[in-house]
């Protein structure tokens, strides 16, 4: 598997755990926030715009906040890779215990570090039919 599209699967589980474990670790949240640019911008499901401080402030507040959450990634499309960063396409769905769910497409553009990680830069995400 290319390694971005390994990255936007562990980059899900490590959010799930976050936001869906009753007691997660802080090291979850450190290994998550790891993962993003200081430069990191997105464009929100419902067209809002955050940036990295923006992020880091709701991941920082929100451990624990969706109990039971569970996260499913597909179709995920290599869009575009070069040696300075990558583009990749996918579909997530969340769904609550409560059976209520939700599904958005997602374009993540990746910054290829000097030695050779992954940081997201920028995510762009529209809701999709469930």
């Amino acid at each position: 598997m290319h390694p971005c599209l390994d990255d936007v699967l562990t980059t899900h589980e490590l959010i799930r755990t976050w936001l869906g474990a009753s007691a997660p670790e802080p090291s979850v949240l450190t290994a998550l926030l790891a993962r993003f640019s200081p430069d990191y911008t997105m464009i929100t499901a419902a067209g809002g715009q955050l940036k990295h401080a923006s992020l880091c402030a709701f991941f920082s507040s929100a451990g624990a906040s969706r109990p039971g959450l569970q996260m499913q990634i597909s179709d995920l499309v290599l869009l575009q890779d070069s040696a300075h960063g990558a583009v990749v396409g996918y579909r997530e769905t969340q769904t609550l215990p409560d059976g209520s769910c939700n599904v958005r497409l997602s374009t993540v553009v990746y910054d290829k570090t000097i030695d050779g990680r992954l940081l997201w830069r920028h995510l762009h995400e529209t809701w999709a039919a469930v």
